[in-house]
């Protein structure tokens, strides 16, 4: 008994004496809480390795990247939309002007009728843009009319499919509809680019960060960048339109003693377009199924272009913005484009808005055709519409120079090249089917190209100026722009049957009446004439 109580005792003390197993886990978890403690502290700490300047600086430099991106892709999206547009109603027209075309494929149609209507859908609907381009820009965002518009445009290239008035005409009119909106769309966003660069560049500036109007002349340079970007790409669509004519139908034409054999003069001398040119200019008809591809492959084009505006194109404006331009109210917004009219500075480059309608359309329409087509025949159309629209493209850079040279540079300069043209056109009367005067139709043709170059970035550079702090009527401004611009389309379609030297004396006489003006605003201006701006009324939220 005494043996077992002995070794009980012997084996209690030995129970006291061992470590106890859970004290060691006690120990070994409160130094895991510690560690764990400490990794916490340290993620959740400071860290010594993060930069919150450095990331800031690295944020607006992607923001920078993406303004950037955006401008080449509204550019590239205008210019693709256009070339097909161009392209496709290039090759349209001649084809339904031969005869053996309109009376082989479509004879109980009337396409002469067609497409008299389908021109009167284009160029007279935008004489009405003006009251409702303000309205839709506004309701839909500028990026989304961007898209939009490029979606008629595509619609114009699926009715070409089926070649009906129920499909032609109405398309047309959609065309016409959207010429304004669509432009005026281009120019905002264009500007509001520059301004956003801006900002990205000096975000840490106190007005930038209150969302207060710019200074004064603070984002003029990047104007001038992006317009010159921009009409740099867009002119390469002269270019790209000129494809379908080179490359499909210059096979099928006639030679030029059969087209021009009733051709007696050219130039200054004629009225209309060509008087006495053969209403058969093709060899054979191009094969229905060789038409079907090339406005397949236009169709995926309009299709890409549409992509462009909706994808790689960011927003204009903040989401509260857009919010705060259309709560000004509708009444407000169909407005305030009649009443910024009352501004000196916008009615006095009316007649350069009209002058640039006119000289482009006179390029690929007047010139182009009664000087080029009547000259060297209608196989080398293509020839001086690239020419003149590469020139357009390259001699875009020029406008550049305004970061260094005061900006009535590009307007005087344009318009002085365009006023001694006009003077050797009025005097310039040619032969019909003279080949030999290829070279000298080419140099006016880069010439012109010149004079538009400087003209078309020049107004939209001097307006992205003029109302560079003024974010929230841009749209109206470039609504002005374009609606005068389309007036002078619609001048340009009603004159086509008057005498050549009176179509130039109008040109001549206009662009004299604009430079005037300009010269007169710029005074003003330099007098510091006030000028009048209409107020707009403070956004009415609906809460």
């Amino acid at each position: 008994m005494e043996a077992s109580d002995e070794e009980e005792l012997v084996r209690d003390a030995d129970q006291l004496v061992a470590p106890p197993n859970g004290g060691v886990n006690e120990l070994l978890d409160v130094g895991q809480a510690d560690h764990m403690q400490g990794e916490m502290e340290e993620f959740l700490g400071p860290q010594a390795e993060y930069n919150e300047e450095e990331e800031e600086r690295k944020y607006y430099r992607r923001k920078r990247l993406g303004v950037i991106k955006n401008v080449l892709a509204a550019s590239v999206g205008a210019m693709i939309v256009y070339s097909v547009y161009m392209g496709l109603l290039q090759m349209q027209l001649i084809l339904h002007y031969d005869m053996t075309y309109r009376e082989v494929k479509y004879s109980n149609l009337g396409l002469e009728d067609i497409d008299r209507k389908m021109l009167m859908g284009i160029n007279v609907t935008p004489i009405i843009g003006l009251l409702y381009t303000p309205i839709l820009i506004r309701f839909l965002g500028t990026k989304w009319m961007m898209f939009l518009a490029s979606g008629i445009y595509a619609l114009f290239v699926s009715t070409n499919y089926w070649e009906r008035y129920y499909t032609l005409v109405p398309s047309a009119v959609a065309i016409g509809v959207t010429i304004v909106p669509l432009w005026a769309s281009l120019g905002n966003y264009i500007t509001r680019m520059a301004q956003q660069y801006y900002e990205y560049v000096n975000y840490k500036e106190e007005h930038v960060q209150e969302q207060k109007k710019l200074p004064k002349g603070a984002c003029h340079s990047y104007i001038i960048v992006f317009q010159s970007v921009f009409n740099i790409i867009f002119h390469l669509s002269f270019v790209f339109a000129e494809f379908p004519m080179r490359f499909i139908l210059n096979g099928y034409l006639h030679k030029n003693d059969h087209i021009l054999c009733n051709v007696k003069a050219c130039g200054a001398n004629i009225s209309g377009v060509i008087p006495g040119f053969n209403t058969t200019v093709l060899t054979n008809l191009p094969r229905s199924m060789l038409l079907i591809q090339v406005e397949s492959v236009l169709m995926g084009f309009a299709f890409l272009a549409m992509i462009i505006f909706l994808l790689l194109c960011g927003a204009a404006y903040r989401p509260t913005e857009e919010i705060d331009l259309r709560s000004i109210g509708w009444g407000n917004i169909f407005q305030l484009p009649f009443k910024h009219l009352r501004d000196y500075r916008l009615r006095l480059l009316c007649p350069f808005f009209i002058y640039s309608g006119f000289e482009v359309l006179f390029a690929i329409t007047g010139f182009s055709l009664s000087y080029g087509v009547c000259v060297l025949g209608l196989e080398n159309l293509w020839l001086l519409i690239v020419v003149y629209g590469l020139s357009c493209s390259v001699f875009s850079s020029l406008s550049l120079c305004l970061l260094r040279f005061p900006r009535w540079l590009c307007l005087v300069g344009g318009a002085a090249v365009h006023g001694v043209l006009l003077v050797v056109l009025l005097a310039w009367s040619l032969p019909s089917n003279k080949p030999e005067y290829l070279g000298p139709l080419l140099v006016v043709s880069v010439l012109w190209g010149l004079g538009t170059a400087l003209n078309k970035t020049g107004v939209s550079i001097l307006l992205g100026m003029l109302y560079a702090e003024e974010k929230e009527r841009l749209d109206f401004v470039y609504t002005i722009y374009h609606w005068w611009q389309a007036i002078a389309i619609f001048i340009v379609y009603l004159w086509s049957n008057l005498p050549m030297r009176a179509k130039l004396s109008m040109l001549l006489a206009i662009l004299l009446l604009a430079c005037y003006c300009y010269w007169v605003m710029e005074r003003r201006l330099a007098r510091k004439v006030p000028f009048r701006l209409p107020r707009i009324p403070r956004p009415r939220h609906k809460v």
